[in-house]
């Protein structure tokens, strides 16, 4: 292996949400993947513990794919970055309704206010730390704005509710 398993990974990665052929700096968003990379995503409210397992699984699936056999377990126990969770909450939500887990995973950069960071963009790492914790420490409005899934009419504190019944309360508004 030439590369260091992170950079592999993380390449890896981030073919599941755009294109590593792409070379034009205003249609590559490496820096921001990279952010969310670095960034662990930490559960406090019960079950989001899936969510971490899902982004976690990813890395199993990356060991298979590449295959890769000298893979060491303390890496694959590390804690789940906070992309790693998104890329498995997208592939989640293709799967619930429908379309592109890249698109979904866009959508959910969206509701975040983070997709428009193309690598020609000055990226205000600061600003996107505070986004990504307020979604870790759920923060967000009630209705969840500022967080993954913004509801117009949340019958619950959302802060309160774990990841999945977000998602679907997001989806069900959908319709």
């Amino acid at each position: 292996m030439n590369e260091p398993l992170d950079e592999l990974y993380l390449t890896w990665l981030y073919r599941q949400v755009g294109s590593i052929r792409l070379k034009n700096p205003a249609r590559t968003y490496w820096s921001i993947v990279r952010l969310l990379y670095t960034k662990e995503f930490v559960w406090f409210v019960p079950n989001d513990d899936n969510r971490v397992e899902d982004g976690r699984d990813l890395r199993y699936e990356f060991i298979d794919k590449e295959r890769l056999d000298d893979v060491e377990p303390e890496w694959i126990e590390l804690g789940c970055s906070f992309l790693e969770m998104l890329i498995g909450l997208s592939r989640r939500l293709s799967f619930i309704a429908e379309g592109e887990p890249r698109l979904w995973f866009w959508q959910l950069l969206e509701n975040l206010g983070l997709n428009n960071y193309a690598d020609n963009t000055q990226i205000p790492t600061e600003e996107v730390d505070e986004k990504l914790d307020i979604v870790i420490w759920r923060t967000y409005r009630r209705d969840g704005r500022g967080g993954l899934f913004p509801l117009r009419r949340a019958a619950k504190d959302q802060r309160s509710v774990e990841i999945w019944y977000q998602l679907s309360a997001y989806v069900l508004e959908m319709d």
